[in-house]
């Protein structure tokens, strides 16, 4: 892990006063080690060959999109410009663990690692094909140097329509368990049902995603109260909704958050008009991560929560037309725009005071 002291960290970044911050303040020299857990939709990273098991017509030579292999290896090193960056500015490593959400099938990802950008840094690949419709699935890539796996296996998500008792397919719920920094550490990576036929209307189905994501934690905490898990994706509902405040019961002050409770660091920054994605020129957080109490309780020790981030550059964002403003994606209805994602990706930093020998 990149170790720095804490002094640089508060003279080179202008960053908020946290508990976990204010309690280490008054230990200067006291050296700590840094790593950072991201999310990022990489909106449609779809490959150019048809697939009998996935929705792909569009995303093909002949399709809609007139979908090629030009277009793909730009998209492929546009997301990796991006997902390079992140994190870097507490460790040159960037993100130890990536959580993605949109892409077709295994082998994009695969195609993403290599990229020049991040080759060096040897990403390891999670990833399980949902029944989602559009045939787009939920990934994790992590640094071995950082994380080794345990195990992994997706989660369906049930969802049955109240009126019609219509099945209706979506994304599972990836669940990996893994070694982090010595720590056991538990992730789910979701990519909740839409607001496709409005909010209210489609409320049921992202509280049973968030109900899947509930049982998983609660089993975990049945066995170990301490237990550190990070549940992150694109959840298609803000920290104030239902979804996350009644199902998860995550919380934005960590002085409320009970003992088999999340907090989520995100609350704030949603509050403080902060957002991953625009429709209809307002602003949501979608794309989330929220961690379990161990992970703020310096009782619990290693690992603790420090800073949470939506990453908002200049050039992730377009510059004219109706959308200007908004993240600069890839596609704006038919027409290929070269950009990135229609979501901008988040990432938290985890510290953890270094064990030195005494003198």
């Amino acid at each position: 892990m990149f170790k720095f002291r804490l002094f640089a960290l508060l003279t080179g970044l202008v960053l908020s006063t946290t508990s976990l911050l204010t309690a280490q303040q008054s230990n200067n020299n006291a050296e700590y080690e840094v790593a950072a857990i991201g999310f990022y939709n990489l909106e449609n990273l779809f490959d150019t060959i048809d697939s009998p098991t996935t929705n792909d017509a569009d995303f093909l030579p002949q399709g809609r999109l007139l979908w090629n292999t030009e277009k793909y290896i730009s998209k492929q090193a546009n997301m990796a410009k991006v997902i390079k960056d992140l994190g870097t500015e507490l460790n040159p490593d960037g993100l130890a663990i990536l959580g993605v959400a949109e892409i077709e099938n295994r082998k994009v990802l695969e195609d993403l690692c290599a990229q020049p950008a991040l080759a060096p840094r040897r990403y390891q690949i999670v990833h399980f094909d949902s029944p989602d419709e559009r045939g787009i699935d939920c990934g994790l890539l992590y640094q071995p140097k950082y994380f080794t796996l345990l195990g992994a296996r997706p989660v369906p998500v049930m969802l049955e329509d109240p009126k019609t008792k219509d099945r209706d397919f979506t994304r599972d719920i990836l669940y990996v368990t893994g070694t982090f920094g010595g720590e056991t550490l538990h992730i789910m990576v979701g990519h909740w049902p839409s607001r496709r036929g409005g909010e209210s209307g489609s409320a049921w189905m992202r509280a049973a995603a968030a109900g899947v994501c509930r049982g998983i934690a609660d089993s975990l905490l049945a066995l170990n109260p301490d237990a550190k898990i990070l549940m992150m994706g694109d959840l298609n509902d803000d920290p104030n909704n239902k979804s996350l405040t009644e199902v998860m019961r995550a919380k934005g002050d960590t002085e409320k958050v009970g003992k088999t409770e999340f907090y989520n660091p995100m609350y704030d920054l949603y509050k403080n008009g902060d957002g991953t994605m625009a429709y209809r020129d307002a602003w949501s957080l979608f794309d989330q991560v929220v961690v379990s109490k161990a992970c703020v309780n310096k009782k619990a020790g290693g690992w603790q929560l420090y800073k949470a981030r939506v990453y908002r550059q200049p050039w992730l964002l377009q510059t004219e037309g109706a959308f200007r403003g908004y993240p600069f994606r890839t596609f704006v209805g038919d027409i290929f725009i070269n950009g990135y994602s229609d979501h901008l990706p988040v990432y938290l930093f985890f510290l953890k005071k270094k064990n030195t020998p005494k003198p």
